[in-house]
């Protein structure tokens, strides 16, 4: 654990202290903001940046496949993010317009997040990795109007371009220009004539400026919105959680496609002027030790998925690498099995501190901090500022007594919530414990009285540390990734051997949870290997990697209610062993 001198030298410092008469202004005092100043967060992790004299300051190291290596200073950030934002203004695109960033984690992804930001655009990030129908699905529910993506994946945005009536440009950032289609735009940013200075949108603390995707348990995923007020509590949770500092080497391994990737893989270093690396060569141990040893590496903010491949591997391959520049280590995704903290000290000599937030909350939200003592398995405590609680399971009263089971939850207001999802108000509203039917958005993000409440289960100990329970609901997490059965399900039936579908979350040992599934097939149609292996190649390819079954079993009918609900809880409590509960509502056979 962390000595005394360690907790003096943490940016928190006392968490007592921190907690006590906090204000969120204390973020911008760490920025040296000075109200009146230009509000934008593609400036503020950039042109601000470079008027601190900071211009010549390593900002991204990056590598990829090929043994690729490029290193671009706080200076080439801003002027490569003014590429990106001049190019979007002179095809038209205005302040509002939902822009997607659909590539793998190259340079560019960074450079245009911060130029849709910097023109007033709404950045779209996507996961390379989703398949036409995951991708089409989320441009239509944002009303895309364009898009930038690379030669590797232009094939599967042509799939869906025509039933995109909103989506006028595709624009590939990588590639051979020469085998563009009719209507395709090109653009490489450091081929292009640098833009020295760029007249960057000036953004007031409500104004869209990140359209995150998020999965549920029924219809389609949902757009969370958030705002570039944001970016106060990722800067400050960057710096007290993750203990960010001047001359620190930073590492997330997150893809900007999700969250964490931006909030914390993007928005909250570069707002402090801090150097990251990014890898884009895929995973093995001996890789990412690799990077570490190479460039120093002093922060590291990873999830349990990649800790526990790194467990199997073992700490003898760990002790063949120089890791003694690591100073912090953070994990985030999924809970963090207390095995994995306990290992971590004994390969790396550091805990590693597990943290809780959604996509919706925007930053973390609940913490271990440097400095403080960390209970393995725990999740930690709330970060100051922040109003945490439990909910009962039924009644949605306010739970008090330690060790009981109960609903996350949090009291409105932190700067980086989100504010709505995207063309859904009531199911916005309808994350608020105690709102009127009428309430506006506004009122809901204000309302300190009412709960907004997670999805997710805990229990609270004597002293306040939160310790995950699982999930309220039948989201499947699948090595840090939420992913919606839903989606799962919609996309099965439309084979044209599958009648009915069930799709669940089954135990996994590296991954938490992989993709199970229950299907009833048509008449004509047998289970077979080849019919497993052709099911799970539809889903890869139609959703995602992520998405694709890991097992499939056939039954003659699905479990339902009486009112011919699929009962996966029942499925779900059947593979995990658990007890099936109330099931009055069960069909009759």
């Amino acid at each position: 654990m962390h000595t005394e001198k360690e907790e003096v030298l943490s940016n928190i410092g006392s968490y007592e202290k921190r907690c006590d008469g906090f204000d969120w202004g204390v973020s911008k005092e760490i920025l040296s903001w000075k109200d009146g100043e230009l509000l934008n967060i593609g400036a503020i992790c950039s042109d601000r940046v470079c008027a601190r004299g900071w211009g010549d300051k390593p900002a991204l190291v990056w590598e990829g496949f090929g043994d690729k290596k490029r290193t671009y200073t706080f200076d080439d950030l801003k002027l490569h993010s003014n590429g990106f934002a001049k190019l979007l203004v002179d095809i038209g695109i205005e302040p509002g317009d939902r822009v997607c960033v659909f590539m793998d984690r190259i340079p560019s992804l960074y450079f245009s997040f911060l130029g849709i930001l910097k023109m007033g655009g709404v950045a779209q990030p996507l996961f390379c990795a989703f398949g036409d129908e995951s991708l089409e699905v989320r441009l239509a529910s944002a009303g895309t109007r364009a898009i930038l993506t690379t030669q590797k994946h232009v094939k599967k945005v042509r799939k869906i371009k025509d039933r995109l009536p909103a989506l006028e440009h595709v624009i590939v950032v990588e590639g051979d220009r020469s085998k563009l289609k009719d209507g395709e735009g090109f653009f490489h940013v450091e081929s292009a004539d640098r833009v020295e200075e760029f007249d960057v949108f000036p953004a007031d603390p409500e104004t869209p400026s990140v359209l995150h995707y998020t999965s549920g348990t029924t219809g389609q995923p949902k757009g969370a919105q958030h705002v570039h007020d944001s970016i106060w509590g990722q800067a400050l949770t960057t710096s007290w959680v993750l203990d960010l500092r001047d001359d620190d080497v930073y590492w997330c391994t997150a893809d900007p496609g999700w969250v964490t990737g931006t909030s914390y893989g993007i928005i909250g270093p570069w707002s402090l002027g801090v150097t990251q690396c990014v890898l884009d060569s895929g995973f093995t141990s001996a890789r990412w030790y690799q990077f570490i040893q190479d460039h120093r590496v002093t922060v590291w903010y990873s999830a349990p998925t990649a800790i526990r491949s790194l467990m199997r591997d073992g700490e003898e391959l760990a002790g063949k690498y120089d890791l003694k520049s690591l100073r912090h280590l953070a994990s985030v995704g999924e809970p963090l099995n207390a095995e994995a903290v306990v290992w971590s000290e004994r390969a790396y000599g550091l805990p590693f501190h597990d943290t809780f937030w959604q996509t919706e909350t925007g930053s973390i939200m609940i913490a271990n901090y440097p400095g403080m003592e960390i209970r393995p398995g725990s999740m930690g405590r709330p970060f100051p500022g922040i109003e945490a609680g439990l909910l009962d399971l039924k009644t949605h009263e306010e739970l008090t007594e330690p060790g009981k089971v109960g609903l996350i939850a949090f009291r409105p207001g932190w700067p980086s919530m989100f504010r709505a999802y995207r063309g859904e108000p009531e199911k916005y509203r309808g994350r608020f414990v105690g709102a009127r039917a009428d309430a506006t958005p506004d009122e809901l993000r204000t309302d300190t009285g009412l709960w907004y409440v997670s999805g997710d289960r805990s229990s609270i100990d004597q002293d306040g540390y939160y310790w995950f329970v699982g999930r309220d609901d039948d989201v499947i997490n699948t090595g840090g990734h939420l992913v919606g059965p839903f989606e799962i399900e919609s996309a099965l039936v439309e084979h044209e051997a599958i009648a009915e579908a069930a799709a669940i979350g089954k135990p996994d040992e590296v991954n938490m949870e992989v993709v199970k599934v229950f299907v009833t097939l048509n008449a004509g149609y047998e289970p077979s290997g080849d019919l497993e292996l052709a099911i799970m190649n539809f889903i890869r390819k139609r959703l995602s990697p992520l998405a694709m079954p890991q097992e499939i079993e056939y039954v003659e009918k699905l479990p339902k209610t009486r009112s011919g609900k699929i009962l996966r809880r029942y499925l779900r409590a059947l593979e995990w062993g658990e007890d099936v509960g109330d099931l009055s509502t069960l069909e009759d056979d």
